[in-house]
């Protein structure tokens, strides 16, 4: 299976309309180049602008969702479009990732559970997902899960247990903490035995650099790619066989201890 992230760059001066009609575009042309594509964190407004959540949220069914409908089933391929400002029907705002079928048909929709910004930003402004999300891409099931998720281990052993193979894990990571991206790109990789797909933004969201390096590693921990900090797109081969061989020849996930003793054996 082929994969490509488009890392894409967020241009202040673009408007998110100009920047969907520019997206679907790049997303058509994976047409017989990719059988999986992904898109990065919030890509319509810009994952640090804050100010701009109220203004650009939109429903399930808005025009982000329209729009990248119309480009999966364009290409053909399976399409992780990245997250929006999602506005729920009672008012509440989620970050919320939507991944469509080759045919243009919304598989499912992922809540980001754990939300960035240590009680101010997207901490305070959007509410939190309580659901794990697994995708059935064929071959190859995919766990869904967004940027500061990243750093919980639980939710990619959660995704494990549900029958995931790979991560898709987009992202606005900030340039300053460029290192912690690919670290625990690699760490969710080795940990689990599973493929992760890392898919970032370039340029500047509220004044905020991003990290780029959008990055694909495979179930031991090798990079397989990785992008530069400018729009960039990655195409990779996947082998969905080398995630059953690497937990067959290394079993550790067959060693987990779930309800580890007390301390002092109490």
């Amino acid at each position: 299976m082929r994969a490509s992230l488009l890392q894409i760059a967020v241009d202040p001066d673009e408007t998110p309309n100009t920047r969907r009609d520019r997206v679907s575009s790049l997303v058509a042309e994976q047409r017989g180049v990719a059988e999986l594509v992904v898109l990065p964190e919030l890509w319509p407004v810009g994952a640090f602008a804050y100010e701009s959540f109220e203004a650009e949220a939109e429903p399930l069914a808005g025009p982000t969702h329209e729009a990248m409908a119309k480009a999966a089933a364009a290409a053909a391929v399976w399409l992780h479009a990245g997250s929006i400002v999602e506005r729920a029907p009672d008012g509440s705002l989620y970050n919320t990732s939507l991944v469509f079928s080759p045919s243009g048909d919304l598989v499912s929709s992922y809540r980001k559970i754990h939300r960035f910004g240590f009680d101010q930003g997207e901490a305070v402004m959007m509410g939190a997902g309580d659901t794990l999300v697994t995708v059935p891409v064929p071959g190859l099931p995919l766990g869904v899960a967004t940027c500061y998720d990243l750093r919980f281990p639980e939710l990619f052993r959660g995704l494990v247990d549900a029958g995931a193979l790979a991560f898709a894990v987009p992202a606005g990571w900030p340039a300053r903490r460029r290192e912690h991206w690919t670290l625990l790109a690699r760490a969710r990789a080795v940990e689990n035995q599973a493929y992760v797909l890392a898919c970032g933004t370039a340029g500047t969201h509220a004044g905020v650099p991003q990290a780029g390096h959008s990055i694909v590693v495979d179930p031991w921990g090798e990079v397989l790619a990785e992008a530069g900090d400018a729009e960039e797109t990655l195409t990779v081969e996947l082998d969905p066989a080398l995630v059953a061989t690497t937990r067959d020849r290394f079993p550790a996930l067959k060693d987990r201890l779930l309800g580890l003793p007390r301390p002092g054996g109490a």
